[in-house]
């Protein structure tokens, strides 16, 4: 079904962009469960299929991931990038009405009644397992996921910059069609009169998915922003296999070593680190000051915030690792 999004002036000018990890752990689980996704995610699937098995909630995600989504299941991201725990205490902290208004709308009364235990219980159990499997399924390959949608995030801001709002949507993706004060999404296709969604004064959330691709994912009924989740660019690129060289060095250094080297191109604080490398702050604390001793990696605290980057021994060890390739 086209859905049809009305923007007020006001509103266009509260668009924004975000990730939203959370999401894309809620996404994941259906692509693994056989319902979405595409073939490009296939090597992902095979790995987490065995993990998704052994989820004591599965039954319960099945029942409601395979349809049509609740949309208690994606809070809105308060920011850019916000780590999954804090998009965690935002789905814990859903009014349990919502919740069973939400089922009710995506499955049925009847099936609600028969499948599911009440919204609150239903609410913490849900939680409880997309944490899991977010630590099992997400994580270990969220460097690589944030990477790419922080790089579709940048190539947006760049067209709004250019080309305005207009410009901006002009490249979202084929199925999104801008019309003065109106985003048309799935038009192209339409077959009967659009649902209508009203941004509510609260404006537009644009978010770019790795397991949305390839489609474009609209809430029906937003309680406050409208939003979109639409393909990132670049996901054909995620699951290539790592370089042999890659391999090498984390079998010398290990695998999270080798990967905060990785990371390190750039300026990095611990937290942001420990959220791209999905563990815990304690452990790259404990990492970086091995790499640090080894003098791969140096450190410079501004404030309060501690930043670490890596020596042009690290680099070399990385460069020269690549060129071995």
């Amino acid at each position: 079904m086209a859905v049809e999004i009305r923007l007020s002036a006001a509103e266009v000018a509260r668009v924004r962009l975000a990730v939203s990890p959370l999401a894309e752990t809620v996404l994941g689980v259906r692509v693994a469960l056989g319902a979405g996704g595409h073939q490009v995610h296939l090597p992902w699937v095979r790995e987490a299929r065995p993990v998704l098995a052994a989820e004591p909630e599965l039954p319960l995600l099945r029942t409601l991931l395979e349809g049509c989504l609740p949309a208690f299941l994606f809070p809105l991201p308060d920011r850019r990038v916000p780590a999954f725990g804090t998009e965690l205490a935002s789905l814990r902290a859903v009014d349990p009405e919502y919740v069973a208004a939400e089922c009710a709308a995506a499955l049925g009364r009847a099936r609600v009644a028969r499948e599911l235990p009440g919204p609150a219980e239903l609410l913490a159990r849900a939680a409880d397992a997309l944490d899991r499997c977010h630590a099992r399924l997400v994580a270990p390959h969220w460097g690589r996921m944030r990477a790419v949608l922080e790089a579709d995030l940048g190539r947006r801001a760049v067209a709004l910059m250019d080309g305005g709002v207009e410009g901006l949507f002009a490249e979202l993706h084929a199925d999104v069609v801008w019309r003065e004060g109106e985003l048309l999404v799935g038009g192209r296709r339409r077959t009967a009169a659009p649902w209508t969604v009203a941004g509510g004064g609260h404006g537009l959330v644009l978010m770019p998915s790795v397991f949305a691709w390839p489609d474009v994912l609209v809430d029906h009924s937003p309680l406050a922003a409208a939003s979109i989740r639409y393909p990132a660019a670049g996901v054909g690129l995620l699951w290539e296999r790592p370089r042999p060289s890659s391999e090498g060095l984390a079998a010398v250094l290990g695998r999270t070593r080798a990967a905060l080297l990785d990371a390190l191109a750039e300026p990095l604080s611990t937290p942001e680190l420990a959220d791209r490398l999905g563990v815990s702050p304690s452990a790259v604390s404990q990492h970086l000051g091995a790499l640090r001793g080894a003098g791969l990696v140096s450190t410079r605290r501004t404030g309060r915030t501690a930043l670490h980057l890596r020596t042009r021994n690290g680099t070399a060890l990385t460069s020269g690792a690549g060129a071995a390739a």
